[in-house]
């Protein structure tokens, strides 16, 4: 993750937890399964910091729902393309500098909690 630079700000979203088809076994296909979110998107932020007006933030309850409704709203075989349509779903706003996104499946693998898939993008 790159190094927090002055007048950018760190959002996180930790620990969203949705209902979607993810897997390739027949139950997986068949039934909804939960998965958790957490999101780290870097911004500039000098210009809400300051003026504290909404339209100078990123606004990170509209990204939350556009992602609940996408993930809510498809099917997905493997949790590494569940994690890059997040991924490019947050990149698709100009605000954003930086993204990382960790998908977790719990219980995926007997004996572990869960397993999880993390990807990151940037733009200068």
């Amino acid at each position: 993750m790159p190094r927090l630079e002055p007048g950018m700000a760190r959002i996180r979203v930790k620990d969203l937890s949705l209902r979607t088809y993810i897997g390739i076994k027949e139950e997986e296909i068949l039934n909804k399964q939960d998965v958790l979110i957490n999101l780290t998107i870097l911004y500039p932020a000098v210009d809400a910091a300051r003026e504290n007006h909404i339209e100078h933030a990123l606004n990170y309850r509209t990204i939350t729902k556009a992602i609940i409704a996408h993930v809510e709203e498809n099917r997905f075989a493997l949790l590494e393309r569940l994690t890059q349509e997040i991924l490019d779903l947050v990149m698709q706003y100009p605000a954003v500098r930086y993204a990382e996104v960790e998908v977790d499946k719990p219980h995926a693998l007997r004996f572990a909690e869960s397993v999880s898939i993390t990807l990151a993008a940037g733009r200068d």
